[in-house]
């Protein structure tokens, strides 16, 4: 796009901006060089599987109240001409305490009012799994969370279930962007926000969530242990105080300085629990308080973080337990506490594979998906003949019931408490815990690492392996690759295909501008197969 076209777009979107900062960023745009300029009008934001995703910020490729009233008006009609009886149903709209989620919430119901379809708003501030949970609650065509879940603080997102409480994917992402490009962005129509069809929720919405919760426990008259927890400046920490006591645990401990929601993350430069030093508060708070674990919420709540004492010494070293460690977990107990040949548990590619180990073990259907929350719900949904009871993707995210069908970080900490609880009643810790699932399935070492690249040179990495594919890697004989090309994903088989042998994964990040690599091996040392990964990895 030419500078003069971009400065013409730029002005158009001038006078229709409706905030002040905004505003003001754009006739910076407009004074300042042209290549800033240009960027930001070079297209539009993608909506994708991911629903929308950016910094907030003035122009076509950043969030703002522009944008977020295009993709409502967009997804609206994609509803009134795909779903029958839409209008009626309505959409539900949840937000958390990011830059401009309450604005950009509004503005959605008053797009949804004026395209004639009832909007439901969550009366304040709430964690993702209270949006996704009510919708068949409520029986909504579809949900809107407006949240960057752990993205760093100056990003904001729009994330799109439909009526099944599942996130889209392909090809309805496709067919919502086609709806929401024939929109142009400055003149979406809005209802007043007093608006009929426009009705706040009251906190029934939430409290039929908390009254449920209880129901995901499995073992009762276990001992009170003392939990340490973080909201991590999100949303989460009033709701997981009241499914504490709803679910009959002691109240958490909490770290006062992240327990508010807020938006700015003070004490965190990047809210995410498996980055280094996110939960280092809690982690203090845990040796303080003699706690048995440490849990935190990533700031929209649907994610998992844990650390454990180190030799059950709450008083000395800590360790974050990785995402697999924490599925490994919760899924060796909720498979010895379930019953019914119908069970079913659901994982991802770049997962471990030690839940299908499992499942195999105690008889339960098991199914392995494309990375991502969605193709897990995806699954849950095609597989409706089974009673999904676990379900879980190595990124901290776990969903330990059939509702709702995505992440829940909140139902996840309780299921955790209770196994922290009856380890405690069982005289082990939960490293034993873990060292007795090695018994059993092999002491099996996972490992990732990231090469930084352009997409396009992502893509093409993947592509030469897959037509040139190495004979060795590492000094090991490759003994077979698996092609998910759905998933841009190579998995490579050394030593021996399946059982006991180790497995490399490498795929073009969908997010970022890197390629990411997983390895998984049984009883090996985890340095060892760092260096496997590294010999994949491209220079």
């Amino acid at each position: 796009m030419s500078r003069d076209s971009s400065r013409d777009m730029a002005e158009k979107w001038l006078l229709a901006e409706p905030d002040e900062d905004m505003r003001r960023e754009l006739q910076l745009l407009i004074n300042g060089p042209s290549k800033e300029l240009e960027e930001r009008f070079d297209g539009r934001l993608l909506f994708g599987t991911a629903g929308l995703r950016a910094e907030v910020g003035a122009g076509p490729t950043r969030m703002n109240r522009l944008v977020v009233r295009q993709a409502a008006a967009g997804l609206v009609d994609y509803l009134l001409r795909t779903v029958e009886g839409s209008a009626e149903a309505g959409i539900l709209i949840g937000f958390d305490a990011r830059r401009k989620s309450d604005v950009f919430a509004l503005d959605t119901a008053r797009v949804v009012a004026a395209r004639g379809m009832k909007a439901m708003l969550l009366p304040h501030v709430l964690p993702t799994p209270v949006l996704a949970w009510n919708i068949a609650r409520l029986g909504s065509a579809a949900g809107v969370m407006v949240t960057a879940s752990h993205n760093p603080p100056q990003d904001n997102g729009y994330k799109v279930y439909l009526g099944s409480g599942a996130q889209i994917v392909p090809p309805q992402d496709e067919l919502i962007s086609d709806e929401i490009e024939s929109f142009d962005a400055t003149e979406v129509e809005l209802a007043p926000e007093n608006s009929p069809l426009i009705e706040v929720l009251g906190d029934a919405c939430i409290d039929e969530y908390i009254k449920w919760l209880p129901t995901v426990r499995l073992c009762r008259d276990l001992p009170k242990i003392t939990v340490a927890y973080t909201a991590m400046h999100g949303v989460g920490g009033d709701t997981v105080v009241k499914a504490f006591a709803s679910a009959g645990f002691a109240p958490p401990v909490v770290v006062a300085a992240q327990q508010e929601p807020d938006g700015s993350f003070p004490t965190v430069s990047f809210p995410n629990p498996e980055e280094p030093g996110a939960m280092d508060l809690v982690i203090e708070l845990a040796r303080q308080s003699g706690a048995a674990i440490a849990l935190a919420n990533d700031p929209d709540a649907d994610r998992l973080g844990v650390a454990i004492p180190i030799n059950g010494d709450s008083s000395g070293d800590w360790r974050l337990l990785r995402g697999d460690e924490i599925g490994w977990l919760l899924g060796d107990h909720i498979l010895r506490h379930t019953t019914g040949d119908d069970r079913l548990v659901v994982t991802t590619l770049v997962s471990s594979s030690l839940l299908g180990k499992m499942a195999r073990k105690n008889g339960v259907s098991f199914e392995e998906t494309f990375t991502g929350f969605k193709w897990i719900a995806d699954a849950a949904i095609r597989r409706s003949d089974k009673h999904l009871v676990f379900a879980y993707e190595q990124a901290l995210g776990y969903l330990v019931a059939d509702r709702p069908l995505d992440k829940d970080g909140i139902s996840a900490a309780l299921l955790m408490t209770e196994i922290a609880a009856l380890a405690t009643k069982d005289g082990v810790t939960l490293q034993d815990r873990l060292d007795q699932i090695a018994a059993v399935y092999g002491q099996h070492v996972t490992a990732e690492m990231s090469v930084k690249m352009s997409p396009s040179e992502g893509v093409a990495v993947v592509q030469q392996l897959r037509e040139n594919p190495p004979k060795m890697i590492g000094g090991r004989v490759v003994a077979g690759i698996e092609d998910f090309p759905e998933a841009n994903l190579l998995r490579v088989w050394l030593d021996e295909v399946g059982g006991r042998g180790v497995r490399l994964q490498i795929r073009p990040s969908g997010t970022e501008p890197k390629v990411k690599l997983y390895g998984e091996a049984v009883d090996m040392p985890e340095s060892e197969l760092q260096k496997l990964l590294a010999a994949l990895a491209p220079n």
